[in-house]
């Protein structure tokens, strides 16, 4: 295997499916069972999900809603996703714990560094839920945040594009794809991987990150065994 330990990062956009809005649980069942086949061939895994397919500070914050409280409800929504996931990989067989970064006692543990990496040492998979448990920072900061608490060998970063590109290749038939590319060039040209808090941490740190379409079956699966999928970011 190409690494011994990752963190997945998923929107919460990629939880709808072909759905406007919400869980798609077909959706969930394929995510489920990607995940699956990984920890099956023994790799660790921890999850970052976003939540923007039920809530998005920003959003309610451009409509006049106060930005931290519009944030505590998108860091909720995490969880509510972190819920659907964890349901999802139990129900595939997957043993699974959920940490939350917002102390919700009842439905998840509260995040524990050295209590996570006992989880992923056992062959659990812990979904990280609440973001960072602060408002204004992103769950992409929170996945750089905790792949390097939990000493990950990798960010993957599963979107519907199966890489990264000089343009928006929905829009532009003509964008090219980058097979490799450095943390100073994506900062040069002015790419949109991650938001930049985030992507900065990653950089210090030396953390790589790897884009590819996560709704391509087997492509987890390939991603960690060193095919050349998607894109690769790294020094």
């Amino acid at each position: 295997m190409q690494y011994k330990r990752i963190l997945l990062k998923l929107s919460g956009e990629a939880l709808m499916g072909q759905r406007q809005y919400g869980i798609d649980p077909d959706r969930l069942a394929e995510y489920a069972e990607e995940i699956k086949q990984v920890t099956d061939k023994g790799i660790e895994v921890a999850i970052v999900i976003g939540g923007g397919n039920i809530f998005r500070g920003v959003a309610g914050a451009s409509k006049g809603m106060d930005r931290v409280q519009g944030d505590h409800m998108g860091m909720l929504a995490t969880v509510i996703n972190g819920l659907a996931l964890q349901s999802a990989l139990e129900d595939a067989d997957v043993q699974t714990r959920l940490q939350s970064a917002v102390k919700i006692n009842e439905v998840a543990e509260p995040f524990i560094r050295r209590k996570a990496i006992r989880h992923l040492e056992k062959g659990r998979v812990v979904i990280f839920g609440g973001g960072t448990g602060n408002p204004y920072f992103t769950t992409d900061s929170a996945a750089v945040l905790r792949a390097i608490e939990i000493h990950a060998d990798v960010i993957l970063k599963g979107t519907r594009v199966d890489g990264i590109y000089n343009a928006d290749p929905e829009k532009d038939k003509q964008a090219t794809k980058f097979d490799f590319i450095s943390f100073d060039d994506v900062i040069r040209k002015g790419l949109k991987v991650m938001d930049t808090t985030a992507f900065t941490l990653s950089q210090e740190n030396e953390l790589p990150i790897i884009v590819f379409d996560m709704n391509t079956p087997g492509n987890l699966l390939k991603v960690v065994t060193g095919e050349r999928i998607g894109t690769k970011v790294n020094l």
